[in-house]
């Protein structure tokens, strides 16, 4: 009790300003003419007016905020942080100060396997660039990114960034290791780059030969009528094969441009196989060879772009008729399947193709041999237009071959 009324009696000292006003309003009231009752009742309601405000009541008493020890124990943060990484779709790693994992989720358990909690990272990762990144993080606080490739089970090209991660009532520090896979992005650098640089070069050779060729006419074989007539026959040839090689690199791109579009109409391959075999009619007969059409009964209906699939078959059979033109004789085979699946296989005789260079048929300008494809006028992007446009269609190309027995490229529709 005496505790109390001295914490009173302080905040009434404290307040003695108030007071003081309090006497003077009251004092200069009576001055003013007021009777004097009037005087002391108002100087005693100023009084308990400035009491209320300065003492505290229960009410405030009770919304005093506790003191928390030092030493309470702090609440474990892993659940949760757990549960928000694991709705994460990219390898993610929660570490502690001493590198060493504490959680993975989903995605990393998928991608590196189940890693043990309590292992140092390099248990896992012996990159120097990365264990360097993280113990720079870690003693900076800085967030940390480089780029990391890994070789095993199969190549692949991450972005791996460190940063901290400050949960609130943590009992220490953690920091977030992230995996972002760029190796799509890296493959299709890598393609482009090859694309531009064998564009040019396909492109040099025959400018090249232009060039020598007309500054040997306008110089040495000015007055040469049979170096001349010789020399323009080569260049027309040259000519002819840069327009080849830019019609069909046009033609990428159209396809590319429409690849997610897939035709939606109705064709019957019978009259295009027909077709296409009646136009390279002239060419089998220069080279010798026998195209021969193996049709079932019935209509052959696939969904398809006319033009775009007999661009496919002329550049199927054309290919067996160059590059088996030993064997003399190129089938064309119709299959369908009981389940409803239509075959088209274009079958050569020819001297077969190694099987180191199968897989890569269907890159831009990959060829076996460069020489032979460049003496029968090949552009090196056949086989590449081939794949765009059975992608459209959502057909595959399936290739088998054999030294010495053939190869056979087979549409799947």
């Amino acid at each position: 009790m005496t505790g109390g009324w001295r914490r009173d009696l302080r905040h009434l000292l404290a307040s003695w300003i108030y007071i003081l006003a309090a006497a003077l309003l009251a004092l200069a009231s009576y001055m003013a003419g007021a009777a004097t009752g009037y005087a002391v009742v108002l100087f005693m309601l100023l009084f308990g007016l400035v009491l209320v405000r300065n003492f505290p009541s229960d009410d405030d008493t009770a919304l005093t905020v506790p003191v928390v020890p030092q030493n309470a124990a702090l609440p474990d943060p892993m659940p949760m942080i757990r549960a928000t990484i694991d709705a994460l779709d990219i390898p993610v790693f929660v570490l502690g100060r001493g590198a060493d994992l504490m959680a993975q989720n989903s995605a990393a358990q998928r991608t590196f396997g189940d890693l043990a909690a309590g292992q140092h990272v390099s248990a896992r990762w012996r990159s120097p660039g990365i264990l360097d990144m993280i113990s720079e993080t870690i003693e900076t606080g800085a967030p940390n990114q480089l780029e990391h490739s890994e070789r095993l089970p199969s190549e692949r090209a991450y972005i791996v960034r460190v940063a901290p991660l400050e949960p609130r009532d943590a009992a220490e520090q953690l920091f977030l290791l992230s995996f972002s896979d760029i190796s799509e992005l890296r493959r299709l650098d890598r393609m482009r780059s090859d694309f531009v640089a064998n564009a040019s070069h396909e492109l040099r050779t025959p400018l090249a030969s232009l060039r020598g060729f007309i500054e040997t006419m306008q110089g040495p074989a000015r007055e040469d009528p049979k170096a001349r007539e010789r020399f323009l026959a080569i260049m027309l040839d040259q000519a002819n094969r840069m327009s080849r090689l830019v019609d069909d690199l046009l033609s990428l791109s159209r396809l590319e441009l429409k690849a997610h579009v897939p035709p939606a109409e109705k064709i019957d391959l019978g009259p295009v196989l027909g077709h296409v075999r009646d136009s390279l009619a002239p060419l089998a007969g220069d080279l010798g060879v026998d195209i021969r059409l193996h049709l079932p009964e019935g209509r052959l209906e696939v969904s398809g772009d006319r033009d775009e699939l007999v661009q496919v078959f002329e550049n199927l059979i054309e290919n067996a008729c160059k590059y088996g033109q030993e064997g003399k004789v190129v089938d064309v085979t119709v299959r369908r399947e009981p389940g409803g699946a239509t075959e088209v296989s274009v079958r050569d005789s020819g001297p077969g193709i190694p099987a180191e260079h199968v897989p890569r048929l269907t890159e831009r300008f990959y060829r076996v041999n460069v020489e032979d494809s460049r003496s029968k006028k090949g552009t090196g992007l056949g086989l590449a237009i081939v794949k765009h446009i059975l992608t459209r269609h959502r057909a595959r190309l399936i290739v088998k071959s054999e030294i010495g027995k053939g190869s056979d490229f087979t549409v799947r529709f």
